[in-house]
């Protein structure tokens, strides 16, 4: 039988950070804040829901939303901590979740990627065992001969009519420019 371990080193050889043991020289040169941080990631999980709404409190200056889990509030708590030692989202990706939050409170079903597609772009698409290729050119688009629009190809492949731009997989805002 093994002698119990001490519990630093099982969680070193866990694989999970050892929280309080002695670091060398190296680690507290390397990542000492990193390793603080994990230690307090892992911490979360033996506190209690009371001492999560208070962390929630100071990360986020606010109280988390009533009849949020445990589990979300600690996702939560972890995210900003996370977001403070590396960096959080940029500001045209926090602008597009707002937009998509928004389209999404209005009850829109799909959300528009906002992609464009530029001239010189191949789009490419399976049917019954074919693969298609569309040219986008400035004027509309090639398959085979010049078409001005993506629904029209969608038909001449599938037969009955189709959404181009669903069909290739591509957004209104897309089709337009």
């Amino acid at each position: 039988m093994k002698p119990p371990l001490h519990d630093a080193s099982a969680r070193q050889h866990s694989g999970e950070p050892s929280c309080g043991a002695n670091h060398s020289r190296n680690d507290r040169l390397r990542g000492l804040a990193l390793a603080e941080l994990a230690c307090e990631i892992a911490g979360l999980g033996d506190q209690s829901t009371q001492e999560l709404r208070r962390a929630w409190r100071t990360s986020h200056h606010t109280g988390p939303r009533l009849g949020l889990g445990r589990d979300l509030i600690i996702r939560g708590v972890v995210d900003k901590l996370q977001q403070r030692a590396y960096g959080g989202p940029s500001r045209a990706l926090r602008r597009r979740l707002q937009v998509l939050a928004g389209e999404f409170e209005k009850g829109a079903r799909s959300f528009d990627p906002g992609g464009v597609l530029k001239t010189g772009a191949t789009l490419v698409r399976q049917w019954r065992g074919q693969t298609h290729t569309v040219l986008v050119r400035e004027d509309g688009f090639e398959y085979g001969q010049r078409y001005r629009s993506l629904t029209v190809i969608a038909e001449r492949i599938t037969g009955p009519h189709w959404s181009g731009p669903r069909f290739f997989g591509v957004s209104k805002r897309a089709r337009a420019s």
